[in-house]
């Protein structure tokens, strides 16, 4: 044997049989869709969409298993999600990966729309995908929103009654949408929105996926891993309480809905019209984004280029900050009565809102206006990467292998013991380790 060549080792023999069932899979319908792996280590903003529908895969396969036990049911609605988190084997874990993993596609969401945003992707003929994408990123949230009112807890009524309010609230076509949606009563009500909830919604978002994703979509499995990983040790540490059972001969209660739903409760909570705080400005915020593809008609792809869609972008995330911290905040005077402690004043809340956004629009014209004049600052010289010998970085992979086979061990011995917390954060840190190995496997066949 010369000494050029070299025995397979047991990760090139991995990477063959990963490619051998790659090239198979093209043709079938499966690959249908390009599902682009990068070769090398990318940033992950390049597919927050992606990540996004990985998180929305993860609530469909969590949600149809809470559905088994799951009674949708004036009576029995909130007793069967105590039943789900208390007694099923395995119902506080899905549960909890449940919850938040909602919070997870609702966060990426926003932060894929704001990057792209940002980084102009709408302006290269990607009109169509931009507005499926704010549809999906609103339906994202409404979908979660209905989601938790099915606990029928305290919380969950009070985020039915916004709902309700804004319904009936909402001229012409308003009483309609009630009739459909809630129906004669709350028995009716829940299992509507539960129907919503776990059918209607998700056959139209996967619907509108279909538009959405461009023909190359790319997808990282070691990001994925780490995501889910994450997702799993966040639900271990941070448990969802039950909240109090929601009771009609209980007095109202002081206590906030979601924190996607805050700056929307905000706004009711300025005491003036419904209509026009809950339905016709959130719409208008919608719609501000929406049409950015068409009011932006830059050629530069440049922040400095478009200030529009910069004002447009910082006033987003200022406004969505400011309402979402404004809508947990309650008067803790408990001499005052439920309403003096739930008010805002209009005039302060809406002064800061109007200054938020001639700060944004404002400073997105003098940066624009002066940027150009500003001279570039010259180009750094580019530093030689760490250099690290090919056998050091099998040694981390192999001791990274042999690290995971350690973690899902102890991952299924926590859970043969009972014990879910340290089970769940095993099985996160198995999924984080794999990231890291398909992140030393690219190192190495990018050489």
């Amino acid at each position: 044997m010369s000494q050029e060549e070299k025995k397979p080792t047991l990760i090139d023999k991995v990477i063959e049989g990963y490619e051998w069932t790659i090239k198979r899979l093209e043709r079938t319908i499966l690959f249908g869709i390009r599902l682009v792996i990068p070769n090398k280590i990318v940033s992950p903003h390049g597919f927050l969409g992606m990540l996004t529908f990985i998180t929305f895969i993860v609530l469909g396969v969590t949600g149809v298993l809470l559905m088994f036990y799951y009674r949708p049911t004036l009576t029995d609605a909130y007793d069967s999600v105590k039943l789900i988190n208390d007694e099923i084997d395995f119902g506080m874990v899905i549960r909890n990966i449940h919850y938040h993993a909602s919070n997870l596609m609702i966060f990426l969401a926003v932060y894929h729309l704001f990057y792209q945003l940002f980084s102009s992707r709408y302006k290269i003929r990607n009109e169509l995908i931009w507005v499926t994408g704010v549809i999906l990123g609103t339906l994202t949230i409404v979908e979660a929103y209905i989601g938790y009112d099915l606990i029928m807890n305290i919380r969950a009524v009070l985020a039915i009654n916004i709902g309700a309010a804004l319904t009936y609230s909402t001229p012409f076509i308003g009483p309609l949408i009630a009739n459909v949606v809630i129906g004669t009563g709350f028995n009716d009500l829940i299992l509507r929105i539960y129907t919503l909830h776990v059918l209607l919604f998700p056959m139209i978002m996967i619907i509108l996926f279909t538009i959405h994703f461009p023909r190359n979509l790319v997808f990282d499995p070691g990001m994925v891993g780490i995501i889910i990983g994450s997702l799993f040790i966040t639900s271990a540490l941070f448990p969802v309480p039950l909240g109090d059972k929601y009771s009609p001969d209980v007095p109202a209660q002081v206590t906030v809905p979601e924190w996607y739903i805050n700056p929307l409760y905000a706004l009711l909570r300025t005491e003036l019209d419904k209509f026009l705080m809950g339905v016709l400005l959130p719409t208008l915020f919608i719609m501000m984004f929406m049409v950015v593809p068409f009011v932006d008609r830059s050629k530069g792809m440049k922040l400095s280029d478009r200030p529009i869609a910069l004002g447009i972008g910082v006033s987003g995330i200022l406004q969505s900050l400011v309402t979402t911290v404004w809508g947990f905040y309650v008067d803790p005077d408990p001499r005052k009565s439920y309403l003096e402690r739930i008010a805002i004043d209009p005039y302060l809340f809406f002064g800061v809102l109007i200054l938020i956004n001639i700060v944004s629009f404002g400073g997105a014209y003098l940066y624009s206006k002066y940027a150009k004049k500003i001279q570039p600052a010259p180009k750094r010289t580019r530093q030689e990467p760490i250099k690290i010998s090919q056998d050091t970085i099998e040694g981390i992979v192999y001791a990274m292998v042999i690290a995971e086979f350690f973690v899902v061990g102890v991952s299924l011995y926590m859970y043969l013991l009972g014990d879910l917390t340290f089970g769940l954060i095993a099985t996160g840190l198995s999924l984080i380790i794999f990231g890291f190995i398909s992140y030393g496997i690219r190192l190495i066949t990018s050489r």
